[in-house]
């Protein structure tokens, strides 16, 4: 998509930064796998992993965590060309939802990439906890596991697509809810709350089937994925574009 057609907000919640954004991705084939957490000890645990002046969002009273799989390219910097061999490369986060005041957003607790500069940019520029990890995507199959020295296994191994019709996420619903989110929240290199804003066009979603063999990506957390049929949903293709940090008043 054309960045000057993207760059429509008409669907957006607030209106895009004044400010030029910094950065430019392109996703394909993702899967958002979303989990709810209905035990009260499971959501104040999530709650206490995070940072002071984020509240946990919830739709109907209910959280959620999703494991997020898909592949990058075409990344780069604003007026600047894709590197070849640095510019795609397979990623996996580790998500929830939150909110600074009115305020909306993602919080990551991991992000894996099978790309060590972009692990290295990412930690340093945007302050996202980004771990490098073995991975691949080859048609419905997808694996990572951390290049951490960790027992058990921090990894995902799963064959997933789509199934159904494509559709746009109706305002209010549950799927909205999840998936149209405009801001991360993170904390910058002195432990003060910042905030990331990324414009994309509304996501086209299907719904999407996963044989997942393992998940033990939230193990980190000490929390186990709840043993419940996911959420599950798939994107085909998204450009995203990125603004810098800004601190949280």
């Amino acid at each position: 998509m054309p960045l000057r057609r993207q760059l429509d907000d008409t669907h957006r919640p607030w209106p895009l930064p004044a400010r030029p954004w910094v950065m430019v991705q392109r996703w394909h084939d993702l899967l958002f796998g979303h989990w709810p957490l209905n035990e009260p000890s499971t959501r104040e645990r999530l709650e206490r992993l995070l940072p002071a002046g984020l509240d946990l969002d919830t739709f109907d009273d209910q959280a959620w965590i999703g494991v997020v799989p898909f592949r990058m390219s075409g990344v780069r910097l604003r007026l600047t060309p894709s590197v070849r061999g640095l510019s795609a490369f397979p990623e996996l986060n580790v998500r929830t939802y939150v909110r600074h005041r009115d305020k909306p957003g993602v919080f990551f607790f991991s992000l894996d990439a099978g790309q060590l500069a972009a692990v290295l940019i990412a930690r340093a520029w945007f302050q996202l906890p980004y771990f490098q990890a073995r991975m691949k995507q080859q048609g419905s199959a997808y694996s990572s596991q951390r290049r951490v020295p960790a027992q058990p296994v921090i990894g995902l191994q799963a064959h997933y697509g789509p199934v159904g019709t494509p559709f746009l996420a109706q305002p209010g619903s549950l799927v909205y809810w999840l998936t149209e989110r405009y801001c991360l929240y993170t904390t910058d290199a002195a432990g003060r709350l910042a905030c990331g804003e990324i414009h994309h066009a509304p996501w086209l979603l299907q719904a999407a089937w996963a044989d997942i063999t393992y998940n033990t990506m939230t193990l980190p957390l000490g929390l186990d994925v709840p043993a419940v049929e996911p959420l599950l949903h798939f994107a085909r293709f998204q450009q995203v574009l990125v603004w810098p940090l800004q601190r949280v008043a």
